[in-house]
C-alpha cells in the first residue's frame, strides 16, 4: 500500500496507463473551467459511486461521499469496509458523480480517476474529522488524480472533455452517426 506522498511522479494512471498523479489543487490551476464543472457536479449531491479493484481483479462499485477541502479531494470510508481493503491492496479508483434524477445531462456527467493515498498522519485525520464530523472510527484517503472527464451535450453532439496531468486538455464532439472511435 502506498501511503502519504506528494507530487506522484511515475504513478500509474487510473485509466490503466502510465502517468503522473496530482492533487486536486493542481487540477484547479491546470484546467480551472473543467475543475469548476467537476466540483459543482460532485457538490450537487452527497453520494457518489466509487469503483475499486477487488482481490480477484474484478471491479467493485460502492457508494461514497467525496469532499473537496484544503485543495484536495478526500475520500472518507467506514472503518473496515471492503473498499478500504481494495484500496490498500490496489490504490487505483474511479469516482463517478451522482448524475441526479432524470435522463438529461444538465450540468454534465463527471468522473475522476487516480490513486487513493491513505492518510496516516493523526493531525490531518483530526483536522478533517473536526471539519466534516464523519462517524468514527473512519479511514481517510486523499485522491491523486490521473484523469478528469466531463461528458455533456451540445445538440446534436455529445461532448467529452478530458484532462490528464502533463497533457493538454482534449475536447471531442461526436454524434451517433460518427464512426466508432478506435484505440482509446
Amino acid at each position: 500500500m502506498r501511503r502519504e506522498s506528494r507530487g506522484g511522479e511515475g504513478i500509474g494512471s487510473g485509466a490503466g496507463g502510465e502517468g503522473r498523479a496530482v492533487g486536486w489543487s493542481v487540477v484547479e490551476v491546470a484546467v480551472p473551467e473543467l475543475a469548476r464543472w467537476v466540483r459543482e457536479r460532485f457538490g450537487a449531491y452527497r453520494h457518489h459511486v466509487l469503483a475499486t479493484v477487488r482481490k480477484d481483479g474484478a471491479p467493485r462499485l460502492t457508494g461514497l461521499e467525496a469532499d473537496f477541502r484544503h485543495g484536495e479531494l478526500w475520500l472518507g470510508m467506514m472503518n473496515g469496509s471492503r473498499k478500504v481493503a481494495d484500496l490498500r491492496r490496489d490504490p487505483r479508483f474511479s469516482l463517478h458523480a451522482n448524475p441526479g434524477p432524470g435522463t438529461d445531462l444538465a450540468g454534465g456527467d463527471v468522473r475522476v480517476s487516480g490513486r487513493a493515498v491513505e492518510v496516516a498522519d493523526p493531525g490531518q485525520v483530526a483536522r478533517y474529522a473536526a471539519a466534516v464530523r464523519p462517524p468514527e472510527p473512519f479511514h481517510l484517503f486523499r485522491a491523486e488524480l490521473t484523469e478528469v472527464v466531463r461528458t455533456s451535450t451540445e445538440p446534436p453532439y455529445v461532448v467529452v472533455e478530458t484532462w490528464v496531468p502533463g497533457r493538454a486538455p482534449r475536447t471531442i464532439r461526436r454524434t451517433s452517426n460518427d464512426p466508432a472511435r478506435q484505440g482509446e
